[in-house]
């Protein structure tokens, strides 16, 4: 244990089971310093001091990473933390044995390299980048080799919103096998209230009021996210149907999950696994996921590289073309900012198509004499305008003479909003 003078301030800089502590003790007085002195190397004993990141930087990236999501664990939500575990992958890989003291952009730089010609995506290795650049901050390193280093230009949509005809084909297809039977219902629920794959893995039926036909996600990838969702019809129905498949396998409770795990049972030959049979359920564990059901049935839709999360979209989009209010929309899908919800929301060619009619109604054609006399003696009649159309044209335009009365700006004419 060592202490020192810092501006006038005692120190102490102590060691303990490898980890270096350098911590002020708040005093000017030599005495008190050594009676504080010891207090701190009792109290980093108990666990209670968090190490200097003075040290954080010294470790091996590989073993940063454990400490970094240690802290972790009790922030996120377990699924983003099993994520962010993920995506230490191969970044433990190629940086594993290298400190971060000594991580330099051109080894960030490589990184990217290396994970472009394994033919990941930019958002894919902007993330795990993400990650380190988080790691890098905790340790003061990341203002060093910020200015050489910028994200990847990533594609502009991340979803997709279905025609209604694809729409009507998913559902249909999706509804004609049993073992279909959870995606599909899952996709009503998506379709139908804007949530979240996650989010309807983890629901219980203490969050679903079927009196009041209202839904409640408690839990979600952001605080926005917790919200109550009024139920439609088909929702509605859909959670009638799951609650009566639940009730022939025994009383149901409270904090049962909606959709329970699947309780299977092997089949062996020879010591082999053969096949897996359905035994039941098991309510207190959520389902895994239906990714296989999804991918099967989608590429039977003629929908194959559907995202279940598309189906998110797809519903936001709707309330967009809908006319609905933004703050609306962002209470029924757990926004947080107008910035997603645009990245969000896809204006599809036909809701443009309406809107710029929508213009047309208000354009004006033929406001001064000139073009008066062209439609009066029936010019441009060989692109297919009648005469007497010209003449209704020149008639709807004849307010727009009083326009040098209202001034240079006008008066501009209410669109509908079709999507922000």
């Amino acid at each position: 244990m060592r202490l020192f003078k810092r501006n006038k301030t005692w120190w102490i800089d102590v060691a303990i089971n490898g980890q270096r502590y350098r911590l002020s003790l708040d005093t000017t007085d030599w005495r008190e310093a050594n009676s504080r002195a010891s207090k701190k190397v009792s109290e980093i004993e108990q666990g209670k001091v968090i190490p200097t990141t003075i040290d954080f930087a010294k470790l091996k990236f590989g073993e940063a990473c454990e400490e970094y999501l240690k802290g972790r664990r009790l922030e996120l939500q377990p699924s983003t933390h099993i994520k962010e575990e993920q995506m230490t992958v191969r970044l433990k890989e190629f940086l594993g044995e290298i400190r971060l003291k000594n991580i330099t952009a051109e080894i960030v730089q490589a990184f990217r390299q290396w994970r472009a010609e394994a033919g990941c995506q930019n958002s894919t290795i902007n993330m795990e980048v993400g990650l380190l650049r988080r790691l890098l901050k905790k340790a003061r390193r990341w203002h060093v080799i910020s200015e050489d280093i910028r994200p990847l230009k990533e594609g502009g949509t991340i979803g997709r919103a279905l025609s209604p005809e694809q729409k009507m084909k998913l559902l249909e297809v999706a509804s004609t096998k049993p073992e279909w039977e959870v995606a599909y219902w899952a996709a009503i629920l998506a379709l139908n209230t804007t949530m979240r794959a996650a989010d309807i893995r983890s629901l219980r039926w203490q969050d679903i009021d079927l009196f009041a036909r209202l839904l409640t996600v408690p839990k979600s990838k952001t605080k926005a996210g917790e919200r109550t969702i009024p139920l439609t019809n088909d929702a509605y129905q859909v959670l009638l149907d799951i609650r009566a498949r639940a009730e022939r396998f025994g009383p149901v409770e409270d904090w049962h999950y909606v959709f329970p795990a699947h309780k299977t049972s092997a089949q062996f030959e020879e010591k082999k696994i053969v096949e897996w049979k359905f035994v039941g359920f098991d309510p207190s564990r959520p389902i895994a996921s239906w990714r296989r059901a999804w991918r099967a049935l989608t590429e039977k839709a003629g929908l194959k590289g559907l995202r279940f999360h598309d189906l998110r979209h797809h519903a936001i989009t709707e309330l967009a073309e809908s006319g609905v209010p933004e703050q609306t929309i962002m209470a029924i899908a757990g926004h947080v900012s107008r910035r997603m919800l645009d990245r969000y929301s896809h204006v599809r060619l036909e809701a443009k198509r309406a809107a710029v009619e929508a213009l047309a109604r208000h354009t004006t054609y033929g406001t001064n004499a000139a073009q008066k006399k062209v439609a009066s003696e029936g010019y441009g009649t060989s692109h297919g305008t009648k005469r007497e159309e010209v003449a209704v044209y020149s008639d709807l335009n004849v307010a727009t003479s009083a326009q040098t009365e209202i001034g240079a700006c006008g008066f501009e004419p209410q669109t509908p909003t079709v999507s922000r």
